[in-house]
């Protein structure tokens, strides 16, 4: 019985892990203003105060999105851009970075 239960677990861990994962060629599509300071790999930024993006885990980008968007995090331009972003869109966005 802990087999089975444990085995169920760990399905549902794979299960909910892959259905929160973006879709990063989705997100090269839609990191389109992203590009404008961050550069279009995330490794190029246009002024030393932006931010690489390249190499940060998904889950970190994807958080550091929902904080802007939620006004937890400060920054006039990124609380703007981030505020017209779905939960899909933070993912994809932080799948392609």
């Amino acid at each position: 019985m802990k087999k089975l239960a444990f085995a169920a677990l760990v399905m549902f861990g794979v299960v909910s892990t892959s259905h929160a994962a973006g879709n990063a060629s989705a997100g090269q599509t839609k990191a389109a203003a992203c590009i404008a300071c961050h550069g279009a790999d995330g490794n190029r930024t246009l002024m030393p105060i932006y931010p690489k993006l390249a190499g940060q885990h998904a889950s970190y980008l994807a958080k550091q999105m929902a904080d802007f968007k939620s006004g937890a995090r400060k920054d006039a331009t990124m609380n703007g851009m981030a505020a017209a972003l779905s939960d899909e869109d933070m993912a994809d966005i932080a799948a392609f970075f």
